[in-house]
């Protein structure tokens, strides 16, 4: 199910890229899913914050999006974490892969790979603690997207890259995106392909291309049925 890339970073064989950089994954996030969705101050003022990602991969977008608001939001504040899968790792390749990062992450990755579930299709509730939830759907986002029903703060854009997984990327995935959004949802992706800009315009999303990470000269954020990002 994965390999190693040249540099280090695990690589996915079904669609031959890595799951994140191998420069530095984790700044990478943060750069990217975090600061390219305006994290902490999404969250400032709000009881429940939801996030719902494309691609949970090795969990660490997750991972950081959950030390964040930790680290950052009120006691009384609480984070609901959604993320689809295709082709789930078992937690045994997570703890191996997000190792570099298991002193950041305090007790945070070892929590994760505790309630981690077994590899069965379908939607999987963790309670990590009583303020931070995460649902992982082992599914196609295709099908599965559809019957998800929430009201989503922030969109994690991270099914690998277009040419190599253009499925994530699809019609019908933007179209369930707006119909699970609101006024004021944010979005936030490595990719500025223009397929993947219009297609989110095309439902309501105001789109930008701002810096991306490390070598990666653009990348895309979002505000849906905004006039503009501010």
């Amino acid at each position: 199910m994965f390999g190693a890339s040249p540099k280090g970073a695990p690589k996915s064989k079904e669609f031959d890229d890595v799951y994140f950089s191998a420069d530095d994954g984790l700044a990478e996030t943060e750069h990217v899913f975090l600061d390219g969705n305006r994290l902490p101050r999404g969250w400032q003022g709000r009881d429940r914050y939801v996030i719902c990602e494309t691609g949970f991969g090795t969990g660490l977008n997750f991972l950081a999006a959950w030390k964040r608001f930790e680290d950052t939001a009120q006691s009384h504040q609480r984070l609901d974490f959604i993320s689809f899968e295709k082709y789930p790792l078992d937690a045994e390749e997570i703890r191996l892969h997000l190792h570099p990062w298991a002193e950041f992450f305090e007790g945070h990755l070892s929590r994760m790979v505790q309630l981690y579930p077994a590899l069965m299709p379908g939607f999987h509730r963790l309670a990590l603690n009583e303020r931070v939830s995460l649902t992982l759907v082992f599914d196609d986002v295709n099908i599965a997207l559809p019957r998800l029903e929430a009201r989503v703060d922030a969109w994690f854009l991270d099914g690998f890259k277009p040419s190599s997984n253009p499925d994530m990327w699809s019609e019908n995935v933007f179209t369930h995106m707006a119909r699970l959004s609101k006024p004021g949802t944010r979005l936030a992706t490595f990719t500025a392909a223009g397929k993947v800009r219009r297609g989110l315009a095309e439902v309501g999303f105001a789109v930008e291309k701002v810096p991306g990470f490390g070598r990666k000269r653009d990348m895309t954020i979002g505000c849906f049925n905004q006039e503009s990002l501010s």
